[in-house]
C-alpha cells in the first residue's frame, strides 16, 4: 500500500498512473506476440482521436478544479477539501474516467486490441485497490457530506 509521508491519505494499492501504464505495456506486448487488430482501423484512428480529446479535455479541468480547491490529486497526500464543482459535480472520479478515456482512445488510434483487453482487470484493480479505498478515506474524513455526495453524483457516469 501506498501511504506516502502523511499519515492521513487513502493508502491505496499503487498510483493510478502506474496501473494505467503497466496495464497499457502488457496490452501492448500482448499486441506484439499475436496482434488483435480492428476491422476498420480508419474508423477506430478517429474514435481513438475523439476519446483522447475528451479524455485530455477531462483531465485538465478535473486538475484545474482541484488546484482551485486547494487539495491535491495525490492520493499519498492529505485532502483537505471536498470538491463537489466542476467534473466532480457529474463524476465521483472524473480523472480515473479521464485516464480511461485516454487509455482506450490510444488503444483504438494505435490500432491494438490487447490494451484494450487488459484494461478490465485493470479496471477491477482500479475499483478495489484505489477507488474503494478513496471512498473508505473520504467518508471518514468528511461524514454526512461525503455520504451526501455519493447519494448524488454517480461513481464514473
Amino acid at each position: 500500500m501506498l501511504s506516502g509521508n502523511d499519515p492521513d491519505n487513502a493508502r491505496v494499492v499503487a498510483l493510478a498512473p502506474r496501473l494505467y501504464a503497466g496495464a497499457f505495456v502488457v496490452g501492448l506486448l500482448l499486441n506484439a506476440v499475436h496482434p488483435l487488430t480492428f476491422p476498420r482501423p480508419a474508423v477506430t484512428l478517429v474514435g481513438g482521436a475523439m476519446l483522447l480529446l475528451g479524455g485530455g479535455a477531462l483531465a485538465v479541468w478535473a486538475n484545474r478544479t482541484l488546484r482551485s480547491a486547494g487539495t491535491a490529486a495525490d492520493p499519498r497526500r492529505s485532502t483537505t477539501a471536498l470538491v463537489v464543482t466542476g467534473p466532480f459535480g457529474i463524476s465521483r472520479n472524473p480523472l480515473y474516467l479521464a485516464r480511461t478515456l485516454l487509455y482506450a482512445g490510444l488503444a483504438l488510434a494505435m490500432d491494438a486490441g490487447w490494451p484494450l483487453l487488459t484494461l478490465l482487470p485493470l479496471l477491477a484493480l482500479l475499483h478495489y485497490g484505489v477507488i474503494r479505498r478513496e471512498e473508505i478515506y473520504l467518508s471518514s474524513k468528511f461524514g454526512a457530506a461525503y455520504q451526501a455526495y455519493r447519494s448524488t453524483v454517480p461513481r464514473w457516469l
